[in-house]
């Protein structure tokens, strides 16, 4: 074990220490007056059954948050262990839906296709975490798909993930 005060000078030994837990990954979109954008995120989770409550939390220093703190609606994809190569192109442009089969959603939201679950949520409240924000959602509607491995993330490198 490694033991140290996290620090602005150490920042990448409290990276390596947060990615030795794994997450999933997920894709958030929203539709903006410009056209829809999306973010590759992994900081995903549930909060509450009653209401259903969901939060992730985007970056403030990034581009695309504003987007998401405006929006009245969102939709959360969790993806699959296949989708890599979506997550990346997602986490470098929010403009990357070129060849995905989308469909609209609740507030006009874009939706992608085949994901291990997808949360439809209208923006509930938003709550400021250091360099990020708490964007936290009331899911409207939820759906499904057992048939696929999850996509995780853990140490820097994306994984999939079979129950034992």
């Amino acid at each position: 074990m490694t033991a140290f005060t996290p620090t602005p000078e150490n920042t990448r030994q409290l990276r390596d220490a947060y990615g030795r837990f794994a997450t999933g990954v997920c894709i958030v979109t929203t539709r903006t007056d410009s056209g829809p954008v999306g973010m590759t995120v992994n900081s995903f989770s549930s909060v509450s059954l009653d209401p259903a409550l969901v939060l992730w939390c985007p970056m403030k220093g990034s581009e695309r948050t504003a987007s998401f703190t405006s929006a009245s609606h969102f939709a959360i994809h969790v993806l699959r262990e296949d989708q890599g190569d979506l997550a990346m192109a997602f986490a470098k442009n929010g403009d990357a839906f070129a060849g995905l089969d989308i469909v609209e959603g609740m507030g006009d939201v874009p939706l992608l296709p085949n994901c291990c679950a997808r949360f439809e949520c209208e923006a509930a409240g938003q709550h400021e975490a250091g360099d990020h924000l708490i964007q936290v959602g009331q899911v409207l509607r939820a759906e499904f798909n057992n048939e696929f491995a999850p996509l995780i993330f853990a140490g820097g490198a994306f994984g999939g993930f079979n129950a034992v």
